[in-house]
């Protein structure tokens, strides 16, 4: 009997990434506790994701601009929120200072993700291919951080502002991340996604053509599809792993972002659903 099906199901699996549709000019994220609308239009593209449990040791976040860690957190239940504020925090902060070399670190916030019920505290996974910042976005903010916190300092010389992401649902998970290699994406690409936070989410059909300071407003890069993105993935990811990925780095003679999605894997019939961490900081090098 052929081992070949086997074969290429362990180099990875073709699945559907959403990436935006040609001609969407309305590209807006509208978020609401629990739940998310993106105004913009996405179609699926059919891709192949390659296992990276195969070369799990050679992933760098200056040559590929992600890297999978271990990382072994003391939360035992990161449903408690109040235990998550108190004591993921610093956690992160050690651990993305281990993973960059950086001198200092800022955290931006966390946010929790379930592919099943969502709620005032849960978001669902964000299907769309997509970095978390713009670059100007990005610049912009690490300037103000950097301000406060080190008003009398010398400037920084560079900077990273990232995700250290972590699922806590058993494997196999339904949604699973998969992150794209940052040499495989084109400086030029990308549109701007306006990130709008709202208490409940809009009608569809009554989404305004413009807002009011809408050019002030936090965006994200949104991706066409690209026949070049080369795609990877870390199957059956544990809670005792962590990805840290790049939204931004100011040097960019390294791999200096790196598009995201969650995907359903279609090779997996009885997946538990994923629920997920993600921290977001900024890394300054001083």
């Amino acid at each position: 009997m052929s081992t070949a099906p086997q074969a290429a199901e362990a180099q990875g699996v073709a699945a559907e990434l959403y990436y935006l549709a040609p001609g969407s000019t309305l590209n807006r994220r509208y978020v609401a506790p629990g739940a998310e609308l993106n105004t913009g239009r996405y179609e699926p593209h059919r891709v192949f994701i390659r296992n990276g449990r195969l070369r799990e040791g050679e992933f760098s976040l200056d040559t590929h601009g992600f890297v999978l860690a271990q990382h072994r957190s003391a939360i035992t239940d990161f449903h408690d929120l109040q235990v998550v504020e108190a004591r993921y925090p610093q956690e992160v902060v050690e651990t993305v200072q281990r993973l960059t070399g950086a001198d200092l670190v800022v955290l931006l916030g966390w946010v929790l993700r379930s592919s099943g019920a969502t709620s005032a505290s849960v978001q669902p996974p964000a299907s769309d291919v997509h970095v978390d910042m713009t670059q100007e976005r990005a610049q912009r903010l690490a300037a103000a951080l950097y301000a406060k916190m080190r008003p009398e300092s010398p400037p920084f010389r560079r900077f990273i502002a990232s995700s250290l992401w972590r699922t806590f649902s058993a494997p196999p998970q339904d949604w699973p991340l998969t992150v794209c290699d940052g040499r495989s994406v084109g400086a030029d690409e990308g549109v701007p996604n306006v990130l709008v936070r709202v208490e409940q989410l809009p009608d569809p059909r009554e989404i305004p053509a413009q807002l009011p300071e809408e050019a002030n407003l936090p965006a994200a890069y949104v991706f066409a599809f690209n026949p070049q993105h080369r795609w990877w993935y870390f199957p059956d990811m544990t809670r005792e792993e962590v990805i840290l990925l790049k939204f931004h780095d100011s040097d960019h003679s390294r791999a200096w972002r790196v598009p995201h999605t969650a995907f359903r894997d279609p090779g997996i019939h009885a997946a538990a659903q994923r629920e997920s961490i993600e921290c977001r900081s900024v890394a300054f090098f001083l």
